[in-house]
């Protein structure tokens, strides 16, 4: 019989592979995200009771960067400008920096440890850094001395993850991680728990409010307080993306290519436990963005963290303000954004389990 093959040379020769949307786009859509969220927020600026339109909220956002001296007639009112100025801008700059930090928190320990169900609230540290933020309400602390001890925690509960995990099973990929941060998130909830127990009757409502995760009371203070950690420690890690894609191949061949690997380890968890301790601080604990937006980035832009860095941080921060958007006008009862992540992330979240376990994603 004529090998089909040989006979016909269409056959024979290997037909190139088209790009895929990764290949072909991926370098654009960091920019394209990034033009999306600037336009996100001018268009969070008019959402509210008091309704604008997107010129002007443009215009008033245009004067306060750049302030000069006022026209004779300005195109706005003095209400106008104290409703974006005072109210709606901070908030909406403060659950933009919150989801930034957050995706990349997560896109950060994903590319450190090689597992793709790793998060900042599934290793611990946004309950250590819980723990740590009620610890200094519960002393009456400044905002400063809250991010201080919310680091503490947090850096302490991914101290005590990745040691147990290193401690059972020997590394630190694998289910062993996932099921350390359990562990020890668990405990650090007992210990919040506890705090509220003993703190006093007229700041348990507060805790528990700050807890849930939101974005009332955002001032300028508040977001200072977030931005500085988040886009310091954001350059830092973007000046470490070449390390982590090395570190996502693994010990032995990121070692081999001259990467101290517990060193960078150490490193990254120390950035991201001050970011994510940043962000409880002010906005209280978020949980579910560091674990689903890291996916998301990488089914658009692919693995390489030069891009994919960037693409979880602006994801992150259009996902949280479209949530932060939902509960100011569409959801009267001020729903806390943690709740909503919940809501919306649990799903997806089941979704990338199934599909992780199905492809083998997992290594044991």
């Amino acid at each position: 019989m004529t090998d089909m093959s040989l006979a016909n040379p269409r056959v024979s020769k290997s037909r190139p592979s088209k790009p895929c949307f990764t290949e072909r786009f991926g370098w654009a859509m960091p920019f394209l995200l990034a033009l999306a969220i600037l336009l996100a927020i001018v268009g969070s600026l008019c959402i509210g009771a008091y309704p604008m339109t997107f010129w002007k909220a443009l215009v008033i956002v245009a004067h306060l960067a750049w302030p000069g001296p006022l026209p004779d007639n300005p195109p706005w009112d003095l209400k106008e400008l104290t409703v974006i100025e005072i109210i709606r801008l901070p908030r909406v700059l403060l659950a933009t920096l919150a989801g930034m930090a957050l995706g990349t928190s997560g896109t950060a320990l994903q590319g450190m440890m090689r597992n793709p169900l790793v998060g900042p609230d599934l290793v611990g540290v946004t309950s250590g850094a819980a723990f740590g933020g009620v610890m200094a309400m519960f002393f009456d602390w400044p905002p400063i001395g809250i991010v201080g001890l919310a680091f503490v925690g947090g850096l302490g509960a991914m101290a005590c993850t990745f040691g147990l995990a290193k401690l059972v099973h020997g590394g630190t990929d694998g289910i062993a991680l996932i099921l350390a941060g359990v562990f020890i998130g668990a405990f650090f909830l007992a210990c919040v728990g506890l705090v509220q127990f003993l703190a006093p009757d007229w700041k348990l409502p507060t805790m528990v409010y700050w807890l849930l995760g939101s974005f009332v009371g955002a001032d300028p203070q508040k977001v200072y307080m977030l931005a500085i950690p988040t886009l310091a420690g954001g350059a830092i890690l973007m000046l470490l993306r070449w390390r982590l894609n090395l570190l996502s191949l693994g010990d032995l061949d990121a070692a081999s290519l001259g990467v101290n690997v517990t060193y960078l380890r150490w490193v990254i968890i120390a950035v991201v436990s001050l970011i994510v301790a940043a962000q409880v601080s002010v906005s209280g604990t978020i949980g579910w963005i560091g674990l689903v937006v890291p996916h998301c980035a990488r089914m658009l832009v692919g693995p390489d963290h030069r891009r994919l860095l960037p693409a979880s941080a602006l994801l992150g921060g259009l996902f949280i303000l479209g949530l932060d958007d939902l509960t100011r006008s569409v959801v009267q009862a001020e729903i806390p954004v943690g709740v909503l992540t919940a809501l919306f992330g649990t799903p997806i979240i089941c979704f990338l389990f199934w599909k992780t376990q199905s492809k083998g994603w997992i290594s044991s």
